[in-house]
């Protein structure tokens, strides 16, 4: 089991496939079930396509549409406000999504689709460092 810390500048997608990978070639398993579980309720996991820069900035605006932040007329039904207009709304996006992803691996190489990387999708507007943990298991 492995812990690696993601800094993020604010809203949007982080790959760090790189490192996912490095910890399962690393493992010492050859084959199974790599598990990712972010620390963190304000933020989530995603398996997306990384060739193509705009799928993520389109997954940014249609989340930032569908959940605006707090301050907007469409939110005042939201009471808990108490980190600023970004807070529940990023409790909701991460709901949405998901805190952990499984991806299966086998000869020490992740299972991915041509264009899949991994993502931490960072819902508040300041800067974070977020915790991610790593497990692998046959």
């Amino acid at each position: 089991m492995r812990t690696i810390t993601i800094a993020t500048n604010g809203q949007g997608l982080y790959e760090f496939t790189d490192m996912v990978e490095d910890f399962v070639s690393g493992s010492g398993v050859r084959e199974g079930l790599m598990t990712a579980f972010v620390r963190h309720t304000s933020c989530s996991l995603l398996v997306q396509e990384n060739a193509d820069p705009s799928v993520q900035r389109d997954l940014k605006a249609f989340f930032a549409r569908l959940v605006p932040p707090s301050d907007d007329a469409t939110m005042r039904w939201i009471t808990h406000r108490d980190e600023g207009r970004d807070d529940m709304p990023a409790h909701i996006k991460a709901a949405l999504t998901q805190v952990s992803i499984g991806i299966p691996f086998s000869n020490g190489r992740l299972l991915f689709g041509t264009w899949q990387g991994i993502y931490l999708f960072e819902h508040r507007d300041r800067p974070y460092r977020r915790e991610v943990v790593l497990h692998s298991a046959p």
